[in-house]
Order: structure tokens, then C-alpha cells, then sequence
């Protein structure tokens, strides 16, 4: 199992906006590391729930229930989309300062490349996070 970040804007679609649909494509990323990223994700993994923009946090869990497909958002085949569903919503959103401030989690990418949108995380670094959102 692998394990992921996923940022979205909550004025575009946020957690609840998750929990009320149950389900969702991940679309509109039009990066390229953040769309090999993607690619990359397996049925089963699980992602941190970022809200970024003014909130900067980390809110829930979500799975990867389906692989990528193209992007139905565009024609353009290089972009692609995964479903996913929520898993678990923190009892305390994890915010970026936090992140920056425990030493653990100094080379986390959303530590040293926090403006990309869809990123790696190591196991220890989500559980440390997963630890922190239900402290």
C-alpha cells in the first residue's frame, strides 16, 4: 500500500463536500509530476485530505477506489483522474505549521514542495499526521 497527499481548494470542494457525495473523480490537476503521482496510485491506498489555499490542513483519509482513467474534464488525453471516498474525517485538522513544526516530518514533501497538488508521503509521515488529527 502506498500512501498520498491530496490538496483541494475547500471553496471548490471540500471534505463535506466529499462526505455528502460519498464518492468522486479527482480532477483538474494539470501538473505533471502531480499527474505521474496519480498514476502511480493503487485501489486500497489511502491520501491525507489537504485543504489548502487560507485553511492549509490536513482534514480526513480518503481510499483510491479507482485506478486513473482519462480526465472527463477535458479532451486533452494527458490528463487523468482516480475516484476516491472518504475514509476518515480528523478530530483535528492538521495544519501546515504543525507539519513544520515536528521535527519527523522535516523532509516531507509537503514540507519542501507544498504547492504540489498531489504528493507522496511515506508511512511514517501519515501515521505521524494520522496520530496528530486524532489526538
Amino acid at each position: 500500500m502506498n500512501y498520498w497527499l491530496m490538496k483541494t481548494e475547500p471553496g471548490t470542494y471540500s471534505w463535506d463536500d466529499l462526505i455528502k457525495d460519498k464518492r468522486t473523480h479527482w480532477d483538474g490537476v494539470r501538473n505533471y509530476q502531480a499527474r505521474n503521482n496519480m498514476k502511480e496510485m493503487k485501489v486500497g491506498d489511502l491520501a491525507l485530505y489537504y485543504h489548502s489555499v487560507n485553511e492549509k490542513c490536513s482534514v480526513g483519509i480518503v481510499k483510491i477506489v479507482k485506478e486513473f482513467y482519462q480526465d472527463p474534464t477535458t479532451d486533452d488525453e494527458r490528463w487523468v483522474v482516480v475516484d476516491i471516498e472518504p475514509v476518515e474525517k480528523f478530530k483535528n485538522a492538521v495544519t501546515l505549521a504543525e507539519v513544520k513544526s515536528d521535527d519527523r516530518l522535516s523532509e516531507m514533501v509537503l514540507v519542501r514542495n507544498s504547492r504540489l497538488s498531489v504528493q507522496p508521503v511515506k508511512r511514517e509521515e501519515f501515521d505521524i499526521i494520522v496520530g496528530m488529527g486524532n489526538k
